[in-house]
């Protein structure tokens, strides 16, 4: 199908990744019509060329494709329902939140009571790459689904991959986001024995640097958390969500994964005081610093 021929409803279209999404597509010269909870948000798609609605079942209206990048699966499957309410079809929907195995599964049904393909894709990445159009797709869903669907995804992403039925992208991401916030969760504790031991943790970074232990995203988060500074490229309350539906998972297949509900815990925990920072912000649960300004709290 020729991709100009395509109107992609883009529905959480001023989150932190939904806005550059959307915006990207607009840029390759595909129809958007964008819907946000909070409508300010979205404002600067119009530059861009999208078409801002009013309601999810405005944007919806005459869309070929349905986009969701929401929060979590009960934002999902409530803006979706209000998106149909007024009969509105659209031939394919393209779910790129992350929702874990039973909010897949959840939207799945939902779209086969409406009549409606679905494609599980949610991605790796975060604000900057979401900005450049680089993420890493995991896409899953109905074989004549990837024709129609390849020109919006290279628009937003420097890499698909193709997983089998509708619910595999959203396994495996569940899978790497046990270890990115493992990594995370293992960085922040590092650097806090470091600093509570004397040590400067600009050292651990410089020490493994460029060696098999070291890694981008360790640098990136660790200095992060060293410098005090968490401007959100990820917030700390939706690490913790995806932290809960890693556990969720675990429970639902009977596996013994300890580590894995400790950092779930950890997060959820980080998440109370500051969940609209940074993912890396989990580090202030553990800092020396931190623990003894509460206690003297």
């Amino acid at each position: 199908m020729n991709p100009a021929a395509e109107t992609v409803a883009v529905l959480g279209a001023g989150s932190t990744m939904g806005r550059p999404i959307a915006a990207n597509i607009a840029r390759a010269g595909i129809a958007v019509r964008a819907w946000n909870r909070s409508p300010e948000k979205a404002e600067p798609l119009r530059a861009d060329g999208a078409t801002l609605c009013d309601s999810a079942a405005e944007a919806t209206a005459g869309a070929t494709i349905v986009l969701t990048m929401l929060s979590d699966a009960g934002a999902v499957l409530a803006t979706i329902e209000d998106a149909l309410a007024d009969g509105a079809r659209p031939a394919l929907w393209l779910q790129m939140s992350t929702v874990g195995i039973e909010g897949t599964e959840r939207c799945a049904q939902l779209a086969e009571r409406h009549g409606i393909a679905f494609a599980d894709a949610p991605v790796l990445g975060t604000k900057q790459p979401a900005e450049n159009g680089e993420l890493v797709i995991l896409g899953s869903g109905p074989e004549d689904a990837r024709e129609r669907l390849d020109p919006i995804l290279d628009a937003i992403g420097k890499r698909t991959m193709w997983l089998g039925a509708a619910g595999a992208g959203s396994a495996l991401k569940l899978a790497i986001n046990g270890w990115i916030l493992g990594v995370v969760e293992t960085a922040a504790e590092t650097l806090a024995l470091a600093e509570g031991i004397g040590v400067d943790p600009r050292t651990v970074l410089d020490a493994v640097s460029g060696g098999p232990l070291d890694l981008p995203y360790l640098q990136l988060k660790g200095r992060a958390m060293i410098e005090r500074s968490f401007e959100p490229s990820f917030r700390l309350t939706l690490a913790a969500k995806d932290a809960r539906l890693v556990v969720d998972a675990t429970e639902r297949y009977g596996l013994d994964l300890p580590v894995l509900r400790a950092i779930a815990s950890r997060l959820s925990e980080g998440a109370e005081r500051h969940g609209d920072a940074d993912m890396a912000a989990t580090f202030l649960t553990s800092a020396p610093d931190e623990r003894t300004s509460q206690a003297e709290a």
